[in-house]
């Protein structure tokens, strides 16, 4: 029980911080981009009770963290009206792609500060990593994790707002028709297929692999800045 109290107290921070400057990135980019509307309803603030979500943010991190599954989560979304944007294609792509790239970019800050500091703390009983350490470690996963699998193009992640910018006007009509589908979509491929067919492995072996391809360059950042 204390391992669970600990290992949550580690990742519920981390996550709430990557999910309010994931939706909070969005809002800004859509202001600088002409839609205000994420300003009106005060969701550019950093403060986290304005974009937690109870079961997206707490609940289900927390159960997969205790099943031994991939963390991820989901915040209230920052509301953005495409129409309100200055150039709502083009806009539209901006405004999505700015919470995985602030993801990343938060992985890289705690990838240098991984750096940094690492070599100065010295672990635990057993050569068990630093607390701190271990923290900023699940920090990064958590921060890639999350971009990457915001990039997937399934609505409603922001991968599909990308996709649907990139493609001919005629084919992103026809794409978004499919928007209304993207949550049963993702519930069959995410619960209903890995229940029925448990060695399917989607997150395991689709998401995971680029994860880990990322997660190693940050990593040896983080060594290279410690002088590894």
């Amino acid at each position: 029980m204390t391992d669970t109290l600990l290992l949550a107290s580690i990742l519920i921070p981390c996550l709430i911080i990557a999910i309010v400057f994931h939706e909070v990135a969005h809002g800004w980019v859509a202001l600088m981009l002409g839609d205000p509307t994420a300003q009106e309803q005060n969701r550019l603030s950093l403060n986290p009770i304005r974009h937690v979500d109870p079961i997206g943010t707490l609940l289900v991190p927390g159960a997969l963290a205790l099943a031994g599954m991939p963390v991820f989560g989901w915040a209230k979304p920052v509301p953005v009206i495409k129409q309100r944007l200055n150039n709502p294609r083009f806009g539209m792509m901006a405004v999505a792609a700015a919470g995985p790239g602030t993801n990343f970019v938060l992985a890289a800050i705690g990838a240098v500060l991984l750096g940094l500091i690492a070599p100065n703390l010295a672990g635990g009983p057993g050569g068990e990593p630093h607390l701190f350490v271990t923290a900023l470690v699940y920090f990064i996963s958590i921060n890639i994790f999350l971009a990457l699998f915001n990039l997937l193009p399934i609505p409603p992640f922001d991968g599909s707002h990308v996709i649907e910018g990139l493609l001919p006007r005629s084919a992103a009509k026809a794409y978004e028709k499919i928007r209304p589908l993207g949550f049963p979509l993702l519930f069959v491929l995410l619960v209903a297929v890995p229940y029925i067919f448990p060695g399917a492995g989607i997150v395991e072996n689709v998401v995971l692999p680029p994860v880990e391809w990322v997660m190693d360059k940050y990593l040896s950042l983080a060594g290279a800045i410690a002088g590894e």
